[in-house]
């Protein structure tokens, strides 16, 4: 070694430079494309679709940008013809009434069809699931700060589709500002799926006596259950507990093309949506945010009460299935609590729409502890 580190750094420096003695390493060769591959990225190739919008701007030109929704009225926010695919919805919202996001529903409808296939009150649909707001931010869906609503599930279709939200509360909307992007297309592929999207709740959730063990489900809360060809791409749940104590040890169980047994068995609620050990617990628990998974909202943990909001999305690995889904976990050990659950499910289907159970009424969608 020289006793002049300073020579040793200027020459390792020319070294590196490939000047002086010491020769630099050749730069690897480049690899061929391969056939019927391409190294451009999607978006700098030629695309064979039509960019569109429609939205709540004011017609006149002036600057009346938004949409009243009277209280028992209904708007069309969306109507297209022909084959296309939304892209992007966003919505914010002014309204009087605290409980907006529970009482303004969500209805999407594809090809014609009378029956939704989504139906959803609008701030579940959008992972607020307990009427409140939060911050966050995921693959598929975010709410950004000025509670803006941001959905960026694709939603095809190949005959139309109508979208309409309709204000079951008693007081009406002042402004609904509305942007959706979506793309019209020649045809879609044969394979493509339709989007669906269902409210459910239980509130309570019926607590179960047992003797500890649940291996068939048959008492737990109920994601979403259909028939025919698809896949699940993941649900956003609301809890309001109704007692202390941890409400999450509850499993999911996923049946698939076969009622009698699940086919996937979680470890725990928790675990489902991906976090771990109680979210931390009563001393430690703090929202959190991520693209696949997340708890955007944590009031009060594990005391009666307490509020969470959580998301799972599959889509690393949809859940498919053939001819049948039920998605559940339980509400507690083998369902022995008594909590509030609201929840949506989002999944894709060969069917255009399924029958959905009737959406509660407004009154019991507003979260409120067992009793208050």
């Amino acid at each position: 070694m020289s006793d002049n580190p300073r020579r040793d750094f200027v020459r390792n420096a020319l070294a590196v430079a490939g000047i002086g003695a010491v020769a630099s390493p050749a730069a690897p060769a480049p690899q061929p494309v391969r056939a019927g591959e391409s190294p451009l990225p999607a978006y700098a190739r030629a695309q064979h679709y039509r960019s569109l919008k429609q939205s709540s701007y004011d017609r006149t030109g002036g600057n009346h940008d938004f949409w009243d929704i009277p209280a028992g009225g209904a708007k069309e926010v969306f109507r297209a013809e022909g084959a296309g695919i939304v892209s992007h919805i966003w919505f914010t919202i002014a309204a009087k009434s605290e409980h907006h996001l529970k009482e303004l529903v969500l209805r999407a409808y594809w090809d014609g069809n009378a029956k939704p296939s989504v139906e959803t009150p609008i701030g579940d649909f959008f992972g607020l699931n307990l009427a409140d707001y939060r911050i966050y931010e995921s693959r598929y869906l975010a709410c950004s700060p000025g509670k803006s609503l941001n959905c960026y599930f694709a939603m095809p279709y190949r005959n139309g589709a109508r979208i309409t939200v309709t204000n079951e509360g008693a007081q009406p909307v002042g402004a609904f500002y509305s942007n959706i992007d979506y793309m019209e297309v020649p045809s879609l592929p044969a394979d493509a799926l339709y989007f669906h999207a269902q409210y459910r709740q239980a509130a309570p959730c019926v607590p179960v006596k047992s003797d500890g063990h649940n291996l068939l489900g048959g008492a737990n809360y109920v994601f979403a259950e259909t028939r025919g060809r698809g896949h699940l791409m993941g649900v956003t749940l609301g809890v309001v507990e109704n007692a202390d104590g941890w409400w999450g040890e509850g499993d999911e169980m996923i049946f698939v093309d076969d009622q009698s047994k699940p086919l996937i068995n979680g470890t725990g609620t928790e675990d489902y949506f991906l976090g771990s050990w109680d979210f931390m617990g009563p001393d430690g628990a703090q929202p959190f945010g991520h693209q696949m998974y997340g708890a955007p909202l944590i009031v009060n943990a594990e005391h009666k009460g307490g509020l969470y909001c959580c998301y799972r999305w599959h889509g690393d690995n949809p859940v498919t299935f053939e001819r049948y889904l039920k998605h559940t976990i339980e509400h507690g050990h083998a369902n022995d609590r008594g909590d509030d659950f609201y929840s949506v499910a989002y999944w894709y289907q060969s069917a255009p729409y399924v029958d959905f159970p009737a959406l509660p009424s407004v009154a019991s969608r507003i979260p409120r502890p067992h009793g208050a």
